[in-house]
C-alpha cells in the first residue's frame, strides 16, 4: 500500500519534529537564566522518559525536540556576571523609563530565554534593550512608535 493511504494519526507517521528556531544573537544569560535552562533540560529529559515508558511517539517527538533545543541553549550559554554599574544601562541591570504617554516601566535586561516583559524582564536582543545599552539617566531612546526617557538605572534587579 502506498504511504498516501496511511492516516497521519497512525503511530508510524509520527517522526522527528523540526528543531525549534535558535536565535542568532549571543546566548548571554544571567545566573538565574542558566538555572532556568538547566530546569528546562531536566524537564525535557523527564518528559522524554515518561513518553518512552508510555510508548507515546508523539510525546517522545515533542520531548526530543525540546531536549535538543534546551541542550543547545545550555551548550552555548554565556553567563554574564551581574552588573554593579548604575551609571549606564548594562546587561543584567535594571532600567526605569517613562514613555511619551506617561507610562513608567521598569525592566531588567536578561537573556532571550528568560525574558518576559509582563514580569519585568526584557531580552537583551530586543530593539528596546539594544537602544538602552550604554545610555544614562536623562537620555531619550526610541521605544515602540515613540520615545522614552531613562529616569533610573539600577543593578542586580533594583532600580
Amino acid at each position: 500500500m502506498s504511504r498516501a493511504f496511511v492516516k497521519e494519526t497512525d503511530a508510524d507517521a509520527v517522526g522527528e519534529l523540526p528543531d525549534r528556531p535558535v536565535s542568532g544573537h549571543p546566548n548571554d544569560v544571567t545566573a538565574e537564566g542558566l538555572a532556568q535552562i538547566e530546569t528546562a533540560v531536566a524537564a525535557a529529559q523527564a518528559a522524554y522518559g515518561a513518553a518512552q515508558a508510555a510508548d507515546d511517539r508523539a510525546a517522545m517527538a515533542q520531548a526530543a525536540r525540546d531536549l535538543r533545543y534546551w541542550t543547545a541553549r545550555r551548550a552555548t550559554a554565556h553567563v554574564v556576571p551581574d552588573t554593579d554599574d548604575t551609571a549606564q544601562v548594562r546587561f543584567s541591570g535594571t532600567v526605569t523609563i517613562v514613555r511619551d504617554d506617561g507610562r513608567e516601566q521598569t525592566f531588567r535586561i536578561v537573556g532571550e530565554d528568560e525574558a518576559d516583559p509582563s514580569r519585568g524582564t526584557l531580552s537583551h536582543a530586543s530593539p528596546l534593550a539594544r537602544a538602552l545599552f550604554g545610555k544614562r539617566v536623562g537620555d531619550v531612546v526610541p521605544a515602540g512608535g515613540g520615545e522614552a526617557e531613562i529616569v533610573a538605572i539600577g543593578c542586580n534587579g533594583e532600580s
